[in-house]
């Protein structure tokens, strides 16, 4: 598990605390996320904490290959992942007024701070809502008598219906055939 001593932050004589570290991601992790994830390699976080009181503020940069369903077919698709994020840890109380409301704060019991759980959810989190496998991406879906179109044909058709005084008329007898 990747944890780091809060107090060590606290009485350290350096203004920063680097970090470098795989991470290997646990069973739990895997059961909990496998209906959107399959599989994750070379997971590694890298960052730097300092102590600015009463918070340990850590910011973070996670890079991770996952394999994630598609979203469109649930076919596997390799991902590679980068992303960073910021977090607050305190053990005590400490003034509302000194975060912001977009400031992730994290109360820790002890003296451990549990980054193994920061940087799982956060692979979570971080899993973007559509993922298409390659030969998807231009592929749009139809059927009888509807097909899914790009942005880009649609303003295309927009486009030339507009310019023709006589568009509005192109239709017009169609249905007496």
């Amino acid at each position: 598990m990747l944890a780091i001593n809060f107090n060590r932050i606290r009485n350290s004589d350096q203004a920063l605390t680097e970090i470098s570290e795989p991470v290997e991601l646990r069973p739990e992790f895997f059961e909990r996320s496998k209906k959107i994830l399959t599989d994750a390699k070379n997971v590694k976080v890298t960052g730097s904490l300092f102590y600015d009181d009463p918070f340990v503020i850590g910011s973070f940069k996670v890079t991770a290959d996952l394999v994630v369903p598609s979203t469109r077919s649930l076919k596997p698709v390799e991902f590679h992942q980068e992303f960073k994020f910021t977090e607050n840890y305190y053990q005590t109380s400490y003034d509302p007024e000194m975060v912001g409301d977009d400031e992730v704060l994290v109360k820790i019991d002890g003296d451990l701070i549990d980054l193994q759980t920061a940087v799982e959810d956060n692979i979570i989190l971080n899993i973007p809502e559509r993922i298409l496998a390659p030969d998807e991406e231009d592929e749009f879906p139809e059927g009888k008598g509807w097909k899914v179109i790009s942005e880009a044909d649609f303003d295309k058709q927009e486009k030339a219906s507009k310019e023709s005084p006589f568009a509005a008329l192109k239709d017009l007898f169609d249905d007496q055939e």
